[in-house]
């Protein structure tokens, strides 16, 4: 049995409000599938599951503000084997958890399948008529909205399993809906038939169904009233929730500029082999692999940290931590105000269409506030780009604990020296914020050089 507590999304994180459960008690979650919906300061994160099991029991109810680590549901961890005769679970697991009937009986197996028409009597557990199969296929099924009376089951005997019921739900045009959302349409007065679901595969999620309620569906509410405020109390109103993130960025900047010795350095990078060559790209690519700038800085300065390492990590307990990878914290603004930095995993080993199809995701997911926490709790380094702002250089702060944050200005054409002869030529402003405790200024000015060198052959990027 495994806790899923509230993680650490971010070094500005303290607390957190789960706003919204995914999956329900006998559910069947993999590693890395989102179970929760979690509310920070600073955004709305889908928070994925770090065991693969079968959800036991949900501890906090959707609605509640607690403490990174607190326990929010346990976890029933594949640690065993189908049920074999004779043989028990291993660590001592509680004997409440079993999707094993849905595979295999616990008793001795028949001799032939003929007599078909004699499970009661072959398996003495098996008193149901084979419909009614075990508690978590019906459970499954009854959150799936299938009539189990309309299957026919592939397990032994003709039972049910819980694979009969996912495919039954697969072929129905109807969406998957989450426990909140259930519970706030009924609630609210709101038809589900009616709501589009917006989450992962379609599902209708809590925010659906409040977006879809309407002012007399809301008025004909009484008597529940006050559990549905309570609810939905984490939905704070936009001016609220834009001030909250006011707060915990200054409190962070105020941390890192306190804490943290910045030095600054910058340099401006020739563009036209780099322009020269995204043109062409372009021009003979198809549409879907078109690139903007921000994929050729972001990757240089990718394979640039990869090089010069000593930038990419944490400094933590007075000394510093290498990268497992380099993460890139890509700065996105948000439509409200405010700004989140989510992970550009393994940036440094992605083709150019990748990275930029994977930045173009991670900027609308960001805003629309459906990201992963995985996305939000390991960037290596911070990089910003404010050139489509109009902005000649940036000069950041950098994120605790990273140590680095580099900043790239707009892509102008601005007159510059080469070969001896003065021309127009596009250049544009890289900058490096760097923490002294962990580097010097030789080991930044290398990174910057490196950028500079990568722009220069784009298509070794």
């Amino acid at each position: 049995m495994a806790e899923f507590t509230m993680p650490s999304l971010g070094a500005d994180m303290d607390e957190g409000t789960l706003q919204e459960w995914l999956v329900s008690p006998g559910e069947r979650v993999r590693r890395g599938d989102p179970v929760a919906v979690v509310e920070t300061a600073k955004s709305t994160i889908e928070v994925e599951c770090f065991e693969t099991g079968t959800v036991g029991e949900l501890l906090v109810e959707p609605g509640r503000t607690v403490p990174v680590g607190t326990p929010l549901a346990l976890i029933e961890t594949e640690s065993v084997e189908p049920e074999k005769p004779g043989r028990k679970p291993s660590r001592g697991r509680k004997q409440k958890v079993t999707r094993k009937p849905e595979t295999v009986p616990t008793a001795p197996p028949e001799p032939a399948p003929a007599g078909v028409q004699e499970p009661p009597v072959a398996l003495p557990a098996e008193e149901h008529p084979p419909y009614e199969a075990v508690p978590l296929v019906r459970q499954l099924a009854r959150e799936r909205g299938v009539d189990l009376e309309t299957l026919h089951g592939s397990g032994l005997h003709g039972r049910i399993t819980r694979s009969d019921v996912k495919r039954a739900a697969a072929r129905q045009p109807r969406a998957r809906i989450t426990p909140l959302a259930r519970r706030l349409a009924g609630e609210l007065g709101v038809d589900l038939a009616a709501v589009t679901g917006t989450g992962r595969y379609g599902a209708v999620r809590a925010d659906d169904v409040r977006e879809a309620a309407a002012g007399p569906a809301t008025a004909s509410v009484s008597d529940h009233a006050e559990p549905a405020r309570t609810a939905a109390e984490p939905a704070r109103t936009a001016d609220d929730r834009a001030a909250a993130m006011r707060r915990t960025i200054a409190g962070l900047m105020a941390r890192s500029k306190r804490d943290i010795p910045h030095y600054y350095l910058s340099t401006t990078v020739d563009m036209a082999a780099a322009m020269g060559w995204l043109r062409e790209h372009n021009r003979r690519g198809p549409m879907g692999e078109r690139l903007l700038p921000a994929a050729l800085l972001f990757k240089a300065a990718a394979l640039a940290v990869r090089e010069v390492p000593a930038l990419n990590g944490f400094w933590t307990e007075d000394h510093f931590t290498e990268g497992d990878g380099v993460h890139l914290g890509v700065a996105v603004s948000l439509r409200g105000g405010g700004l989140v930095a989510p992970a550009l995993r393994d940036a440094d080993t992605l083709a150019l269409p990748q990275l930029m199809a994977r930045l173009k995701d991670l900027v609308v997911r960001a805003r629309e506030g459906r990201l992963r926490g995985s996305e939000v709790s390991d960037p290596t380094i911070t990089v910003t780009n404010l050139g489509d702002q109009g902005v000649e250089s940036v000069l950041g702060v950098i994120y605790p604990p990273q140590v680095a944050l580099i900043g790239f200005g707009r892509v102008a054409d601005r007159p510059c020296a080469v070969d001896g002869l003065l021309g127009v030529r596009p250049t544009v402003t890289a900058t490096l914020s760097a923490d002294h405790r962990a580097t010097d200024g030789a080991i930044g000015a290398r990174c910057l050089t490196v950028v500079d060198r990568l722009l220069q052959h784009p298509e070794e990027l």
